[in-house]
């Protein structure tokens, strides 16, 4: 049985160039450094994402909600408040603390996989996932009817879809892009790897 055979891409980690001459210390110590700016862009995306979202869906409750929807771009898009207790698509309305916990387990598996992250990309579509899951658990935890049992305000509504809000294409923006990094072989820690 052949092993995956692993190949370390030198753009993030300095072990190639320039590596000789220094100590094994100072290698792990510039590793590191560089780490820690990709858990910064981790959470300036994440933060970024959810404010976003925050900000929209307030002015969606302040001025859209109880009112007829928008029309944005004729019958193909408008902007209609809703709130959905369920998942994607509105499935799953009575189950609505499970995906509240589902939600608050995505974060904290980001949150720990944040300590092994040196790829820009990986920062970014973690960030998103970051973002758009803290987007929709406040509104499960902060909304009516009651904690962990709220319902998520959606607006953005295509022809022929499901209504949807930032939060959502954040979540989804972001778990494409984790699919092309893993069909190109790029690891969170930076490695690159083919089977």
């Amino acid at each position: 049985m052949a092993e995956a055979e692993r190949i370390i891409s030198t753009p993030d980690i300095p072990e190639a160039e320039g590596a000789e001459g220094k100590s094994e210390d100072t290698v792990t110590g510039e590793v590191r450094g560089k780490g820690k700016r990709k858990i910064v862009v981790l959470f300036a995306v994440a933060v970024f994402a959810y404010l976003l979202d925050l900000i929209s869906k307030m002015i969606v409750v302040a001025k859209l909600e109880h009112h007829e929807p928008i029309d944005i771009l004729g019958d193909w898009l408008r902007f209609d408040a809703i709130r959905n207790a369920g998942a994607a698509f509105g499935i799953g309305e009575a189950f609505t603390v499970i995906f509240t916990v589902i939600a608050a387990t995505v974060i904290v598996v980001i949150a720990r996989l944040a300590r092994k992250l040196y790829s820009l990309p990986w920062a970014i579509a973690l960030g998103l996932l970051l973002g758009g899951a803290l987007g929709n658990l406040t509104d499960r935890i902060f909304r009516s009817p009651g904690i962990f049992k709220g319902a998520v305000v959606d607006f953005i509504a295509p022809a022929h879809f499901a209504v949807f809000n930032l939060a959502d294409s954040a979540i989804v923006c972001g778990g494409i892009l984790i699919v092309i990094l893993s069909f190109r072989g790029l690891d969170p820690d930076g490695t690159v790897h083919k089977d």
